[in-house]
């Protein structure tokens, strides 16, 4: 698998009022930035609440975060880095692979249990975790080297920092104005 342009997918809870913002950030394979979009904050009423009960998160970040924005962005990608378990859901509606990237083992606060964590050695020895959902399990081996490969001279959890900074600071700037 051949990785010249990666997306890192990424959300930051903003307070109880302002909702969620959802950002993807483009890079190419030595994680320089390409392309960012950013979603306005989603707000979820009492009612949605009700009706949706606990499947109202994953439908923010499949429905309202990750396909919009997969969709605005207007670079070509191979592969999306994500942290949270939960963006693995996009992988049956789109066609790029969603890949989670973590550091903790066993699967903790996966909602995925459909294939074992597979490691991968990051910068400084560091271990890091993947997964994906069943649609792009048989793929994992050949995906885990590539991410392998990646993670010998990049820090592949660092761009989520940037992405929640940038979130931060869009958030900052429309409230200020």
């Amino acid at each position: 698998m051949d990785l010249g342009k990666i997306a890192f997918l990424e959300t930051l809870t903003l307070d109880d009022e302002s909702g969620i913002m959802g950002a993807i950030l483009v890079t190419d394979a030595e994680t320089k930035p390409l392309e960012f979009r950013v979603t306005a904050p989603i707000k979820t009423t009492n009612f949605q609440k009700t009706l949706y009960g606990d499947v109202l998160l994953e439908h923010i970040l499949v429905e309202l975060i990750s396909l919009p924005l997969i969709n605005a962005i207007s670079e070509e990608i191979d592969l999306i880095l994500v942290k949270d378990p939960l963006f693995l859901g996009v992988n049956n509606k789109q066609g790029v692979r969603v890949i989670r990237v973590h550091n903790e083992g066993g699967q903790n606060g996966s909602s995925k249990k459909n294939n074992q964590d597979v490691h991968v050695i990051g910068t400084n020895g560091s271990t890091l975790y993947i997964e994906t959902s069943k649609k792009y399990e048989s793929e994992l081996s050949e995906i885990k080297d590539t991410i392998n490969s990646l993670a010998e001279s990049r820090n592949l959890l660092e761009p989520f920092e940037r992405l929640k900074a940038a979130c931060e600071q869009v958030h900052l700037q429309k409230t200020s104005e």
